[in-house]
């Protein structure tokens, strides 16, 4: 049976593959790429039989991949009080939405937001109980700092969780107190975790609902594709997926299991065919977090924090978490995700994956390094020998170098995120943005990041280290290829002939508008398997 064929022509596209970068034309079949080149290049089977598609002579990319976000988890931060600019800027406008939310639902009812940063706050210091106790005294509330390692609640919510001054701190977690040795509220790595069982769960509908809403989101952005890397609880994000998809959801999603949720489970199985990444939703592998934030003060580093002489953060993955997880991937030739922010973190994670022999099949990682913020030379050099793949997001100096700041210094600061020195020497890299763990309103937009990996200037401003700045090429080959290689994604990230024909139409040239103009350029249209889902002003 002869199958159509659709002609996208009159773009300059830009492929993200190295043997042919630039393209002014593109033939399509069954959702894959068949040919790429210029219009008189076209091959004459594809002439009499093809449909055109004019793109008006506008700039064509790969559809973004997000190689590290939690995509359930956002939708569902998206209904919940957004703890950061332009609603609010400080503390007192946190307790006025806090007692604003308290009298539109009633009492009872648990009362959760996310997003804040301390050092964007107008009193450059974490909320605590006593300040949610003033917007609500008579039902838990709970606040999650924008790295999601942190949360602040009040009174009500620490009386529900059994928690006093004489709870011990729970390994890899700390309970912070006050100088009567009373907690604070505030809540740290491991002790954040503590509330998992207590906090309310949407109903599956809402949370199909809301993934949907998101869903529309992301393609307005060009995000065709993104890993899921895990909840904050035991709750399994598959269903949840897997009925969207039933009622229109177009990305494709590698779902990757938080193992400190499942390691002690007899019962925990992956399906051996959710594991086939042909799938539209695919289960990935596990994911492992071996320490905190930069801005939390809890990524442990290999030196103290600016103002300490003692302070390198919490590592917080066990021996036994390392070593179990590693032990289901290898059985399972599945992907383990390892976060590790801090130099020691890093080391520790890169050196335990790099005694082992690669098990996943080819093309894809078998082991893939989170964030690596301040990795050491050696560690670079150890991951590029043995082919592990890096993900991380240039929206967080972007967002947070108030926070990276006060927490390391300038001159510590420019050399986080090396990004040059990981391409030189080999690395397989991708970028995402880890939203909603970022303190950025809209959180999971790759423009900004984008902008950030060309200037290395923060939204502030501040000089993030200019010698490791990328051209836009090497970003947008980042945030699209370089990422779902290092995922693992199979046919994505590229345009060319086999690929899916996953792209997005730009507002403007990325490659030719000065750089501190990249986070203006808008997507236009959004095409999955070469079907547009999005096309702006209709959305």
């Amino acid at each position: 049976m002869e199958h159509s064929v659709t002609i996208f022509e009159h773009a300059r596209i830009f492929t993200s593959d190295p043997a042919r970068p630039y393209a002014g034309a593109m033939a399509v079949a069954d959702g894959r790429i068949l040919w790429v080149g210029e219009a008189d290049e076209l091959p004459q089977e594809y002439r009499a039989r093809a449909r055109r598609v004019d793109l008006g002579g506008r700039r064509v990319i790969p559809g973004f991949v997000d190689a590290h976000m939690h995509p359930v988890m956002l939708a569902d931060f998206r209904k919940k009080i957004t703890a950061m600019p332009p609603g609010i800027r400080s503390i007192e406008d946190l307790v006025r939405a806090v007692r604003a939310r308290r009298a539109a639902q009633g009492p009872g009812g648990w009362i959760e937001g996310w997003g804040y940063d301390e050092r964007e706050l107008l009193e450059r210091r974490s909320p605590t109980r006593y300040d949610l106790d003033r917007g609500c005294s008579d039902a838990p509330v709970s606040i999650m700092r924008t790295c999601a390692h942190i949360r602040c609640v009040n009174s009500r919510a620490l009386a529900l969780a059994g928690i006093d001054r004489n709870t011990p701190d729970p390994p890899g977690g700390e309970i912070e107190r006050d100088e009567r040795g009373e907690p604070t509220g505030v809540l740290k790595e491991k002790a954040s975790t503590l509330f998992a069982s207590l906090l309310p769960l949407d109903p599956p509908e809402h949370k199909v609902d809301h993934l949907l809403e998101l869903g529309e989101v992301l393609t307005s952005q060009g995000i065709t594709a993104i890993c899921d890397m895990g909840n904050l609880d035991s709750s399994d994000n598959i269903p949840i997926y897997e009925a969207a998809v039933r009622r229109g959801f177009c990305q494709r999603v590698g779902v990757y299991y938080m193992w400190d949720f499942f390691a002690d489970d007899p019962g925990f199985r992956i399906p051996e065919e959710l594991l086939d990444r042909r799938r539209q939703i695919h289960i990935a592998g596990l994911k492992l977090i071996g320490d905190g934030s930069i801005s939390g003060r809890t990524a442990w580093m290999d030196r103290p924090y600016r103002g300490s002489e003692d302070e390198f953060g919490i590592s917080v993955c066990s021996d036994h978490l390392v070593e179990t997880a590693i032990a289901y991937c290898k059985a399972h030739r599945c992907q383990l995700s390892m976060h590790a922010m801090g130099g020691r973190a890093i080391a520790r994670m890169v050196d335990r994956a790099c005694r082992e022999e690669p098990w996943t099949a080819e093309g894809i990682p078998y082991v893939r390094i989170e964030h690596v913020t301040d990795p050491s030379a050696e560690s670079i050099e150890k991951a590029a020998a043995h082919g592990l793949s890096f993900v991380t997001q240039p929206i967080f100096q972007y967002a947070e170098s108030s926070s990276y700041l006060a927490n390391l210094g300038p001159e510590w600061m420019r050399r986080c995120y090396p990004i040059c020195t990981i391409l030189a020497h080999g690395v397989e890299l991708g970028f995402s943005t880890d939203a909603p763990a970022t303190f950025w309103s809209d959180p999971s937009d790759p423009f900004p990041g984008l902008k950030q990996a060309v200037t290395r200037t923060s939204a502030s401003g501040v000089d993030c280290g200019q010698e490791q700045a990328v051209d836009i090429e090497t970003a947008l080959r980042l945030y699209t290829r370089g990422a779902a290689r290092a995922a693992g994604f199979p046919g994505i990230g590229t345009l060319a002939a086999g690929y899916r024909a996953d792209f997005a139409v730009l507002s403007e040239d990325i490659l030719s508008v000065p750089a501190e103009e990249i986070d203006r350029v808008q997507v236009l249209e959004t095409y999955v398997d070469g079907a547009c889902v999005y096309q702006r002003g209709t959305d």
